[in-house]
């Protein structure tokens, strides 16, 4: 496998509704649908719909979305031997409230996502060390990820970590971290450093790169990216799209930015490559069903400029 994917899935319940609640605040939606989701999953998808050769592992439990989660997988051309099943937790559950700006709040009970734990993973570790990228999210135990992050690291491959939800890290799992890709809330979250444009995001970076990681990327949603490493800081501006959701647009951005970083490709290809997959799933309600296949990406950058 060229990348390996680890991390959570969720059903996701999504409410459309003008805005977004305030705390106390009741809010009539307009409809609601249930789609597949989790960060793991969304990124795994997103990973093997633009061109990547995926094996996800994840942890679901016994009941119903569960089931529907494995045949879905399957559906999609995914390994599902790295599928495993708690049968003390629930699937991991997500409600997802997104306003008519396409802005999202998000609230999840983990359920068996939270039982991933490092010996689930041993069986896979030829498949891991094998991979060109490793990408994970912090959906799942703390120490499941340090132990990849170290795995991987020791034996000079790459480890991308996608920091949400925002968690403060430790040193070591930073400096085990050949790709960070924090968005704002999370790069303020890590470095304490108020964020809010691509100045300031190259300001967070550089004080992450000091803590140890190779390599940063801070996205900024409608305003682009920042990458910044210890010979390059370069801003990439983002598409301008009718943006309708933007629930699972950094998972996306992530799977699609694995997928052609283990194809070879510099980061100045991959960026753009992962932009133009972010920008196509805004225009799409859902986490899954918003994230596009290779020919929509390659069509799409062939048409547009940034």
């Amino acid at each position: 496998m060229e990348i390996v994917v680890i991390g959570s899935s969720n059903m996701d319940m999504v409410i459309f509704s003008k805005k977004i609640p305030a705390e106390g605040e009741t809010v009539m939606g307009k409809r609601s649908i249930m789609v597949f989701g989790g960060k793991g999953a969304n990124q795994a998808i997103a990973a093997k719909r633009s061109g990547g050769t995926v094996q996800f592992i994840t942890k679901i439990g016994t009941d119903l979305f569960g089931e529907n989660m494995r045949d879905y997988f399957q559906a999609q051309g995914l390994d599902t031997s790295g599928v495993l099943v708690d049968t003390e937790s629930p699937t991991g559950l997500a409600q997802i409230v997104v306003s008519d700006s396409g802005e999202n709040a998000i609230a999840v009970a983990p359920g068996a996502n939270a039982q991933l734990i490092p010996a689930d993973l041993i069986p896979f570790e030829d498949t891991i060390q094998n991979a060109k990228i490793v990408l994970m999210q912090l959906e799942t135990p703390i120490q499941t990820v340090e132990y990849i992050a170290s795995f991987v690291t020791q034996r000079g491959n790459g480890f991308i970590l996608n920091p949400a939800p925002a968690q403060i890290l430790s040193d070591t799992l930073l400096k085990n971290t050949w790709l960070l890709t924090p968005n704002v809330t999370e790069a303020e979250r890590l470095t304490g450093l108020a964020v809010k444009d691509a100045l300031t995001a190259e300001r967070a970076a550089k004080q992450l790169l000091n803590k140890g990681v190779q390599n940063v990327i801070v996205t900024l949603g409608s305003k682009g990216c920042v990458f910044v490493n210890t010979t390059e800081t370069k801003f990439y501006p983002a598409f301008n799209v009718n943006c309708v959701d933007t629930t699972a647009a950094g998972d996306v951005f992530n799977g699609a930015l694995a997928t052609s970083l283990s194809r070879g490709h510099a980061f100045d290809a991959a960026i753009p490559f992962a932009t133009a997959a972010a920008a196509i799933a805004v225009t799409q309600e859902g986490a899954q069903p918003s994230i596009p296949v290779l020919h929509e990406i390659t069509t799409f950058l062939s048409h547009h400029s940034n």
